[in-house]
């Protein structure tokens, strides 16, 4: 296929507002996919993405469109919504020459539509914006494009009108992808680049890499080499995805694609690595990607010790297609060996764990989840703290700084009060409002990263009824005043229950925990204490009362010394007891410490 007649676009947009409704309008229409395979979020192959309503991976599409007599090639790639997911849109965007911006016409300009929009400029993309959802009852598309025009700086005549429930407009969204989006622009006699975006593990055909095709071309038997792993494969078979992966000829430049080259171990494929010709290597690779922080971390351990292994190998399958997501070794005295694992966001970190207990059978038992900090040592050295049990003794911490980001809210002008009061509780700095129309408005906010994760965006929605949507984008870290609250069960202290919060909140956090604790670690046969401490203050405790025999159920009457001789031996029982005994806690006390709220 001649490159000018090659289009490579993906679609942005806010959580919800019909991007795969409108990849399967798409595929219906070009006849990619026969009336009889067409489902539903055809392109969301998940059974986690067909439950939850949402993409969590950017799929990628091959469809063929003729118009006035010429055939075109469109590559299409569907991403995520959520900004958790971020980084697959921006991976996305790698691969692409333009991007179809998508707004639902009764929401409106979303939190996450700002983001993407900036996402895509900053990549170079040509837009096309779509407004979807025209068919509603209470669309209000004019409103909607004025919002569009004054916060993203799109021409009204730019957008494009859609259905993609009735299917309503596609034609034209499809004829203004050909006329707006430039083609991909590359050299074919030149040595092979290609960008691996994305790849996953085949138990029988071994790592299979997708590939954006820059320059040249791959065929099968061609010999590659990975720039970055400096590794060397044959290539046993090269396609396309419509959906399905359907093998081709060759890929040539433009086109995006897969291939299947033996590769059987994860660490040789690195998403971001550049493929060339290993007889015709090309002198500089491409740009890549930049490594994702991660913003949340947590323990994950099996419950068994003999499923060690098999999670390990989940975790390194998951990182393969996941590569936001990343893990390491450690160990704890409560919960034995496991891994600490870093994650963009809570929903990103629930949904590799489902992932993970369902895609290796493996039950897990999952820490309270932390954000990093730094601390500056009195002898002048900045250490990253992932983990609370890597916070230095007090008396050597001469600094301690939290993560810091930038959030924006977009929300109706009547709940800004509730909004801006809840911000503040937060330890929210304002920054500035900004109005979108005379009817939403977006709030700009610097807040602790600690307090935002949460249940911050479960508050927001309660206080604007479902109306208020947030992105966020990472700023730095910032001084702040914070201590290391340690939780003690029996007089050991477990690390998997210590956090690193504020000093002004640490009374209330250690009251809260120790009130939960005691409802959910059951009764032992010797009495269990559960404590709050900073440092070795303790600021708050809780008894579980032990389990108690009648010993003197067989005393009738007689001489009481008989009766306090009994409970004195079955007090002196209960002692020995103790200091041998083991409080078992189970996985609904550490869930139970990581919910905030106090329900």
């Amino acid at each position: 296929m001649d490159a000018k007649r090659i289009r490579n676009f993906c679609i942005i947009a806010h959580i919800d507002h019909g991007k795969s409704t409108l990849a399967d309008r798409m595929l219906e229409y070009t006849r990619t996919v026969s009336p009889r395979e067409l489902k539903e979020q055809t392109l969301d192959d998940m059974d986690l993405e067909r439950e939850r309503g949402i993409t969590i991976k950017a799929s990628a599409v091959t469809l063929t469109y003729t118009r006035d007599g010429e055939e075109y090639v469109l590559n299409l790639i569907d991403t995520p919504g959520h900004v958790d997911f971020s980084y697959e849109v921006s991976r996305s965007l790698a691969a692409c020459e333009g991007a179809l911006l998508l707004v639902d016409a009764s929401q409106g300009v979303e939190a996450q539509t700002v983001a993407n929009t900036h996402l895509a400029l900053d990549h170079n993309l040509e837009m096309v914006p779509a407004i979807n959802k025209v068919d509603l009852q209470q669309a209000r598309p004019e409103e909607v494009i004025e919002e569009m025009e004054h916060t993203l700086g799109i021409l009204p005549r730019d957008v494009v009108r859609v259905s993609a429930k009735t299917g309503s407009g596609v034609e034209d969204v499809l004829g203004a992808v050909i006329d707006r989006i430039p083609p991909p622009q590359g050299d074919a006699a030149s040595p092979l680049r290609a960008l691996i975006f994305d790849s996953v593990y085949d138990g029988y055909r071994g790592v299979i890499v997708y590939v954006r095709i820059f320059d040249g071309s791959v065929r099968p038997g061609d010999k590659v080499y990975m720039m970055k792993t400096k590794r060397t494969f044959d290539v046993a078979e090269v396609g396309v995805f419509r959906p399905k992966m359907t093998a081709t000829k060759g890929l040539g430049t433009g086109d995006v694609g897969y291939f299947v080259a033996n590769i059987k171990t994860i660490q040789d494929v690195e998403v971001g690595d550049t493929v060339t010709n290993f007889k015709q290597k090309a002198q500089e690779p491409l740009p890549g990607y930049q490594k994702p922080l991660a913003m949340v971390y947590c323990g994950l351990y099996p419950t068994m010790d003999t499923d060690l292994v098999p999670l390990r190998v989940a975790l390194e399958k998951l990182a393969l297609n996941d590569s936001s997501f990343s893990f390491e070794p450690e160990q704890s005295p409560a919960l034995g060996f496991g891994f600490r694992c870093g994650f963009l966001g809570l929903l990103h970190m629930e949904i590799v764990q489902e992932r993970l207990e369902r895609e290796s059978n493996v039950n897990l038992i999952q820490t309270a989840p932390s954000v990093t900090y730094e601390v500056l040592t009195k002898e002048g050295n900045v250490l990253v703290i992932d983990n609370p049990e890597k916070v230095p003794p007090v008396n050597e911490i001469e600094e301690f700084r939290e993560p810091v980001v930038n959030i924006k809210i977009v929300l109706p002008v009547e709940y800004v009060g509730v909004v801006m009061q809840l911000a503040e509780e937060r330890r929210g700095k304002y920054k500035e409002t900004e109005y979108l129309s005379q009817k939403r408005v977006m709030l700009s906010y610097e807040l602790p990263l600690a307090e935002m994760i949460f249940d911050f965006h479960d508050r927001l929605k309660s206080a604007t009824r479902g109306y208020g949507t947030l992105d966020y984008t990472f700023i730095g870290y910032k001084r702040a005043d914070l201590v290391k609250l340690d939780i003690f069960i029996g007089g050991k202290a477990v690390d998997a229950l210590s956090s690193i919060v504020h000093r002004d909140e640490a009374y209330s956090r250690g009251k809260r925990s120790v009130k939960k604790l005691r409802v959910e670690i059951p009764r032992h046969m010797f009495e269990v204490a559960i404590q709050a401490a900073i440092g070795s203050r303790v600021i708050a405790r809780e008894s579980i009362k032990p389990l108690r025999k009648n010993v003197t159920a067989k005393c009738y009457g007689g001489d009481v010394t008989r009766k306090r001789k009994l409970l004195e031996k079955q007090k002196e029982g209960k002692k020995r007891l103790k200091s041998v005994g083991r409080v078992e806690i189970p996985q609904e006390a550490f869930l139970s410490v990581m919910a905030t709220n106090d329900e």
